[in-house]
């Protein structure tokens, strides 16, 4: 049996937005971080990303990041420290849940229009469906862990997948990851500028698991 350590992905939603903290639903709206946003994620990269920290760029294989700005600027907060900005690639497989015509609505907002709409099961009007949801959230979950296989078994590449994204897409994603359905998600609580990490069981692939959720990030 292969002695390289199990590879990991490590789920970091962006910083706080103005309207992460009015609770408006913000898919393909580009609104920047606050000031605060960005001064947790400039804090979370001193604590956690370096050599011989959490997030060791030594062992990052790639990083996945929302096209979005609020999330390419957590990004770049959390790795334009070091020496070397490690591979990633800006794609729209990790953008967040589109709203549709919800987008930029708070919750009580679109109770007014429809008083039993649930986003774990309906979906939204005009923007993805759960199922279109879960489709795209599993296609990144498999090119995941394909670094994660040829790394383990092939030593391939690195250890580490990093992925910069959003809140309902990180809780769909860690939902699917550990094998349950997309509903599971509403569940946990991922918090701006919180990291995540997924991992696996029994030094076994085939065991996804939840290792970690909101490291370091401000109790709310």
């Amino acid at each position: 049996m292969s002695e390289r350590p199990m590879p990991r992905l490590f789920l970091i939603r962006h910083g706080q937005t103005e309207w992460s903290i009015n609770g408006r639903h913000t898919g393909r709206t580009d609104i920047p971080l606050t000031a605060q946003g960005e001064q947790e994620a400039a804090e979370q990269a001193k604590i956690l990303v370096g050599e011989g920290k959490v997030i060791d760029p030594r062992n990052i294989c790639t990083v996945f990041v929302s096209p979005r700005i609020r999330a390419h600027r957590t990004f770049h907060l959390l790795f334009d420290h070091l020496p070397e900005v490690p591979h990633h690639v800006t794609t729209e497989e990790v953008r967040e849940w589109d709203y549709g015509e919800y987008e930029g609505l708070l919750s009580s907002e679109i109770k007014q229009k429809n008083p039993k709409w649930n986003i774990w099961t309906d979906g939204c009007p005009g923007g993805e469906s759960t199922e279109e949801m879960c489709s795209r959230v599993d296609t990144v979950i498999s090119k995941v862990r394909e670094h994660h296989r040829a790394w383990k078994e092939e030593g391939k590449g690195c250890r580490d997948v990093v992925i910069v994204a959003h809140g309902h897409f990180n809780r769909v994603f860690i939902a699917r990851w550990i094998n349950f359905p997309l509903s599971l998600g509403t569940h946990f609580n991922v918090e701006p500028a919180g990291i995540a990490i997924l991992g696996y069981n029994h030094n076994n692939l085939a065991e996804p698991a939840l290792n970690a959720l909101n490291l370091y990030a401000k109790p709310r």
